[in-house]
């Protein structure tokens, strides 16, 4: 079967096409076909060893895993004798080490079936993202209807979803993002839109209940400044400086009983979630921005497009 790897960090050049085995399932593994996969901040990160506590726990000189991906959708090829919630013609999404590929295995845990009525392009650009956004607003910013919910870096992967899933927890929603940007996020639902070049959202007198940061560069005081006396920040993304900052003087930040800063951590993958991203995406209460589509053959392009532009949404690659 056809694989991407990569055996060296570096560019997008580093990315090959090779011809590798095709895996078989261990007794609690699922074999799947793919059919669609996306490319997230991770995996050009993974790729370039930046930050450089990548290589200490991925392999110093080079990668120990020349497999990258993670986002997939395809059909259940093969099950192990242990797997009970999926069967061979199953359509199924979700995460996957080594998603650019023909064939991955992944744990039953980190799957779960792909609405009949969507794409397998649609469903690919879910997993990581859109569990970013949901257990973000959800679990660590605690959100709630009639909120007032800030979400900066509103048109990439993650902030694509969080607008949308802040809307469908009633939230009142103010998105951040750049000019050209500005339309797609009034028609993900979006209820009031902030261009960032011309406005800065932590100086303007606003505050929020709930500032949601997919791409964050503000200091941590100027975020506490525009939350409201109770209000959450979370950091969801940006420079490793903004996570460490988040993680590390956050809760020192954060007021007794009252304003709380933050970093969500990493995406946790797990069924339930999926399935409730998979029920919103098959009811149309969420329905994932796709830039562009790249066919396996030209990933390095889709790497190259995602590290050279703000895409907006999530870039696809097609493999059947």
């Amino acid at each position: 079967m056809k694989a991407i790897v990569y055996k060296k960090y570096g560019s997008p050049d580093v990315l090959q096409m090779e011809e590798v085995e095709k895996p078989a399932p261990d007794e609690n593994q699922v074999l799947i076909k793919v059919h669609a996969a996306s490319v997230n901040a991770g995996d050009y990160r993974m790729m370039r060893a930046n930050p450089f506590l990548i290589r200490l726990m991925g392999g110093l000189l080079k990668p120990k895993d020349a497999r990258l991906g993670s986002d997939i959708a395809g059909r259940v090829e093969a099950i192990g004798e242990n797997v009970k919630q999926f069967r061979p013609g199953d359509e199924v999404f979700g995460c996957a080490k080594g998603a650019f590929a023909e064939y991955v295995l992944a744990k039953e845990a980190n799957l779960a079936l792909k609405p009949a009525n969507r794409s397998f392009e649609e469903a690919a650009a879910l997993p990581v993202a859109a569990l970013t956004a949901l257990q973000g607003l959800r679990d660590a910013g605690s959100i709630r209807p009639r909120q007032k919910v800030l979400i900066q870096g509103a048109s990439g992967g993650v902030g694509t979803f969080a607008v949308q899933l802040a809307k469908s927890f009633g939230a009142e929603v103010t998105a951040v993002c750049s000019t050209r940007n500005l339309d797609l996020a009034r028609s993900i639902g979006a209820d009031h839109v902030i261009d960032y070049t011309k406005e800065d959202f932590t100086r303007n007198g606003q505050r929020y209940d709930l500032i949601f940061a997919a791409t964050g560069y503000h200091s941590l005081s100027n975020y506490k400044r525009a939350l409201c006396p109770q209000g959450i920040y979370i950091c969801a993304g940006g420079t490793m400086p903004q996570f460490l900052q988040a993680i590390l003087l956050g809760p020192l930040m954060s007021s007794k009983g009252g304003k709380k800063m933050g970093s969500m951590g990493i995406a946790k993958i797990n069924p339930k979630d999926l399935v409730y991203l998979g029920e919103l995406l098959g009811a149309g209460k969420i329905a994932p921005v796709i830039d562009r589509r790249y066919p396996l053959s030209e990933i390095a392009e889709a790497f190259r497009y995602m590290e050279d532009t703000h895409a907006q949404g999530k870039v696809v690659i097609t493999i059947v």
